[in-house]
């Protein structure tokens, strides 16, 4: 765990550093809301726009710092050779991937706390008492979204790695039920996308937040699934360089 928490600091210094990176990451979901949130093009059905809005935008914004921000960056690590040189220390590939989701855990929680102000201003409201899970739900996200990030980093070029990232970003963007309500995908896709941890995330987030009676069971079972297997898949095919 010495090892895990050293490098957890290095990765918590480098995000810091990179200002630009990090005002991008907390800047975008805020636009994303802001827009969304004070223009009516969202279907949602039976449910008030702003309550199915803010727990998307929540789960996009773990999915984007998660996957895209730390994938991108990885690749490009590995491209450098950076990350060789830390495969020449006793780190070992499963510490590296823990203390990488680690550190992004800690810039979802800003992000967190960013967001909900302006979700307050929108007249959303935490309903009920099951929002504490939604911390839980928050890491297993991000524990998800990383391990895939950081499957596809650890094996691909660095410029293939930017194509996948951003390319696998879309596909579960318009799949997963974060913007677009997935009742309103074709029958099968629709079916299908309960697998996807975009989907399980936004649901667990939409149950938790808005005390909507949705089905918590389901949802966790996939998220905790993706949250487990991605990383350590992630860990056993990692290659420093």
């Amino acid at each position: 765990m010495k090892r895990v928490r050293t490098q957890l600091r290095a990765e918590l210094m480098l995000i810091a550093r990179n200002g630009e990176q990090l005002l991008l990451t907390l800047v975008i979901p805020l636009i994303l809301l802001g827009f969304f949130g004070s223009v009516d093009v969202l279907p949602s059905g039976d449910t008030d726009p702003i309550r199915f809005l803010v727990p998307g935008v929540l789960a996009v914004a773990i999915m984007s710092t998660s996957m895209v921000s730390l994938g991108i960056a990885t690749g490009f690590e590995r491209s450098y050779l950076v990350l060789k040189r830390l495969g020449a220390t006793p780190l070992t590939r499963g510490e590296l991937v823990i203390a990488k989701v680690l550190s992004v855990f800690v810039v979802e929680v800003i992000q967190v706390l960013v967001l909900l102000p302006l979700a307050y201003l929108l007249d959303w409201r935490v309903v009920g008492s099951q929002w504490p899970l939604a911390l839980g739900v928050i890491l297993l996200g991000t524990a998800s979204f990383a391990g895939i990030g950081l499957l596809l980093s650890g094996r691909l070029r660095a410029e293939i790695n930017l194509a996948a990232q951003n390319g696998l970003y879309l596909i579960l963007l318009l799949l997963g039920g974060m913007i677009i309500p997935r009742d309103s995908l074709p029958g099968f896709l629709g079916n299908a996308a309960q697998a996807l941890p975009s989907t399980a995330l936004a649901d667990l987030l939409r149950t938790t937040l808005n005390n909507d009676g949705g089905a918590l069971l389901m949802p966790c079972g996939v998220l905790t699934a993706w949250g487990v297997l991605a990383p350590a898949i992630a860990a056993k095919r990692f290659r420093w360089s």
